[in-house]
């Protein structure tokens, strides 16, 4: 639904009662509305607008005398229609830049900031850093370990090896084997590890050999993804939950607990760019235990490189603005000190 289809009056009413809902965390009356903000009409005509943008969708009445909350749809438009942005205060400024100062490795940047970032939103700050993708592969061979396993071995061009233990199919030959390995030299030799993704397996006319060729481009895929996916950074887990709508749900607190305390799902959601929306709001969100957070999402670079993904966590009642700001800001200051240190001709 574009913004052409709702009332001026009904944006108006939207956008105050997500900011008096994530000031206060509570359902907010058409009282409230009428008396703190000058909309021209008297509290009925509220209450009845209140009820319309509740059957858009827009709100939620979580009990039949309460008032109204925030729906993910409804902070979804708020995020895409009502939204003004400010710019971090010079104060804010002076502590992001100070977090990125004196740091002189990716890892340890990425750490002090996010951790900065954290105790100026009260919120959970996370950052996934790319790992380099560009390393190329050496060699891939295969070794038969026995009859029904094999070692498949995977060497770098910067010398670092990995190991997989494969299943081997029956009735293997020396021969197949071979011609297993010439095939992944010639597949894999000089690609970089981000180009894994992309290799498809090629037919070699006999199914055994096949098989082994594709457990192990199998087990290559699972060692790349291993290698490029990067380090998961998290500071402040305890803001997010000590949230009030959170205290008072024990089910949803628990789920939240769960859910942050699983290190893979919490990076899949935080490199999960989906396409140009750096924002997901609750149901948009990949995984149900999630449902009740906002992911912000902003990339950092190297130059015009992607070093990683810093991101904010919180309620889906969150002060959008200010902390859209911030971790804009944060963003441009990871990848200016990045560039000056390991790009520096730009």
């Amino acid at each position: 639904m574009d913004d052409q289809s709702i009332s001026s009056r009904k944006q108006q009413i939207i956008r105050a009662i997500i900011l008096e809902y994530i000031d206060g965390a509570e359902p907010i009356s058409s009282d409230l509305i009428a008396n703190k903000y000058d909309l021209g009409v008297r509290s009925a005509t509220i209450r009845n607008e209140m009820a319309e943008i509740t059957d858009l969708g827009f709100l939620d009445q979580p009990h039949t005398s309460a008032g109204r909350i925030p729906s993910d749809q409804g902070y979804r438009y708020f995020v895409d229609h009502l939204l003004l942005l400010g710019k971090p205060n010079q104060e804010e400024k002076r502590t992001l830049k100070t977090a990125t100062r004196d740091e002189e490795t990716l890892r340890d940047l990425v750490q002090e900031t996010t951790k900065a970032l954290s105790r100026m939103t009260k919120l959970m700050t996370a950052a996934v850093t790319v790992r380099d993708a560009k390393v190329r592969i050496r060699n891939a061979i295969v070794t038969a370990l026995g009859p029904d396993r094999a070692l498949f071995i995977l060497v770098l061009e910067n010398g670092h090896t990995e190991n997989r233990i494969i299943d081997c199919p029956n009735g293997l030959t020396l021969d197949q084997i071979g011609l297993v390995n010439e095939t992944l030299q010639n597949a894999l030799a000089g690609h970089p590890l981000g180009d894994v993704p992309k290799i498809k397996p090629v037919s070699l006319g006999h199914p055994t050999a096949q098989q082994l060729l594709n457990n192990s481009l199998t087990a290559l895929r699972t060692t790349a993804k291993d290698l490029t996916r990067g380090h998961l950074i998290v500071e402040g887990e305890e803001y997010v939950l000590s949230q009030p709508e959170f205290q008072r749900e024990a089910t949803t607190l628990n789920q939240i607990i769960d859910s942050l305390a699983n290190e893979d799902a919490v990076r899949e959601e935080i490199s999960s760019l989906k396409s140009e929306n750096q924002i997901t709001i609750g149901r948009e969100n990949s995984v149900e235990p999630h449902y009740p957070l906002t992911f912000i999402r902003r990339t950092f670079k190297v130059a015009s490189q992607d070093a990683g993904v810093i991101a904010i966590i919180g309620p889906t009642r969150m002060h959008y603005s200010r902390n859209l700001s911030l971790l804009d800001y944060t963003a441009e200051s990871i990848t200016d000190v990045l560039t000056k240190l390991f790009h520096p001709s730009h």
